[in-house]
């Protein structure tokens, strides 16, 4: 592991060891976590605490709203209260709700009356993309947001290391040349997600990258690397899927201690700690998870040693339960059609963050092929599941629970 890493760990630890307040053994219940920090309230920042975005120069809240849902057109609470909070960071995409987030945004950006005020980032889809057709995106990302510009443009979910060739590190350039984006990068949260970070590290061009990462994945040497690789060559880094769950009922068997912090915050908390990351964004569907979450980002407490230690366990509990989108190694045991990572992630979805609605419209979109199968023989790729995933039950969960 480099000395970057090791640093980061030694901060951490250090934090840790100091932040104790409150936090006894015996623990807390989430409401008295959330009582806790609602009482030092006015001891807190009046906004959400900002990180530079790797060398960009620019300031981002290290908290940002994901926008994968459509919200009010005349006056969402949602986008209102977290500007007021500093969270004036907004993560949107073409395919976001539908095809609404954009057109459901556009009107906010007006009620603030200065677009040079947030911070918006869109995405263009990486399925069959072409130089020609990112482009398109790009404008049309424009159109429906009704501005000039984004402040960040994302090839998303990128999953290929051919979207780092040179034609797309040049249309990168050209794209900001043109002024229609400030910034250009990419999000990837498949299973060649390391590979990518370590190309984009070495064939420079990227600004950002957006990635999943979780307190889950605090162990994960090779995914280390390529985190110090992006850090050293200058690229921002803002972490997705900072939840890594398990479904509720089991969480609640794990029963989180805490005197200081929901599970939630603590989560949260674990991902900010490590001092690579500028940022993470949190599907923010409700004002209650918006208060969480900005609580969380503004109080300077650290986790405490205890705290950190329940995560590990629980990351070890939720194995079996969330597909890190490997699909090359479990699809590659059969010649069948059928899809594993996919509908093993919409069940994710649903039963460990909440999206139902999303993850059944996802589920949906998969052909009856992908869906089917009963009768495939699923052991071997069992076998080589990295997670111990139990592959054959968990697709007929998705079926029961989603169909």
């Amino acid at each position: 592991m480099t000395d970057t890493k090791h640093k980061t760990r030694r901060s951490f630890l250090k934090a840790a060891a100091i932040s104790t307040v409150g936090a006894g053994i015996g623990g807390a219940t989430a409401s008295a976590a959330e009582s806790q920090i609602s009482a030092k309230a006015s001891s807190l920042p009046a906004k959400v605490p900002r990180k530079k975005l790797g060398t960009t120069g620019q300031s981002i809240p290290i908290l940002l709203v994901g926008c994968a849902q459509k919200f009010d057109p005349k006056y969402d609470k949602i986008l209102h209260r977290a500007f007021k909070e500093g969270v004036d960071y907004l993560d949107t995409a073409i395919v976001y709700a539908d095809g609404q987030s954009h057109r459901t945004i556009a009107p906010f950006i007006k009620q603030i009356g200065d677009r040079s005020k947030l911070w918006i980032t869109s995405k263009g889809p990486s399925k069959n993309a072409t130089v020609d057709s990112y482009t398109k995106d790009l404008d049309r990302c424009l159109e429906e947001l009704e501005t000039t510009y984004l402040d960040l443009f994302f090839m998303h979910f990128v999953d290929d290391p051919k979207f780092l060739k040179p034609e797309y590190i040049t249309m990168g350039e050209r794209l900001r040349a043109s002024k229609k984006t400030r910034f250009f990068g990419f999000s990837c949260h498949g299973d060649h997600q390391v590979a990518l970070l370590n190309k984009a590290a070495k064939v420079g061009g990227i600004d950002a990258i957006m990635f999943r990462y979780s307190f889950a994945k605090y162990g994960d040497l090779e995914l280390n690397k390529a985190i110090d690789a992006c850090r050293k060559a200058g690229i921002g880094l803002i972490a997705m899927k900072t939840q890594d769950s398990v479904p509720g009922d089991q969480e609640d068997v794990l029963r989180f201690k805490s005197q200081q912090f929901t599970l939630a915050q603590a989560k949260l908390k674990a991902v900010w700690a490590d001092e690579r990351i500028d940022a993470a964004v949190s599907h923010l569907d409700n004002t209650q998870k918006l208060a969480e979450n900005v609580a969380a980002a503004k109080t300077p407490a650290q986790l405490t040693m205890n705290e950190f230690q329940q995560l590990q366990r629980m990351a070890t509990a939720r194995a079996e339960h969330s597909c890190q989108g490997c699909s090359h190694i479990c699809e590659s045991h059969f010649p069948e059609k059928t899809a594993i990572a996919r509908p093993l992630r919409y069940l994710m979805y649903h039963q460990c963050y909440g999206e139902s609605e999303r993850a059944r419209s996802l589920y949906a979109q998969l052909s009856p092929e992908e869906r089917h199968f009963e009768g495939v023989d699923l052991r071997a790729a069992t076998r080589a599941c990295p997670q111990g995933i139990p592959i054959e039950q968990r697709l007929a969960e998705a079926g029961r629970q989603l169909a």
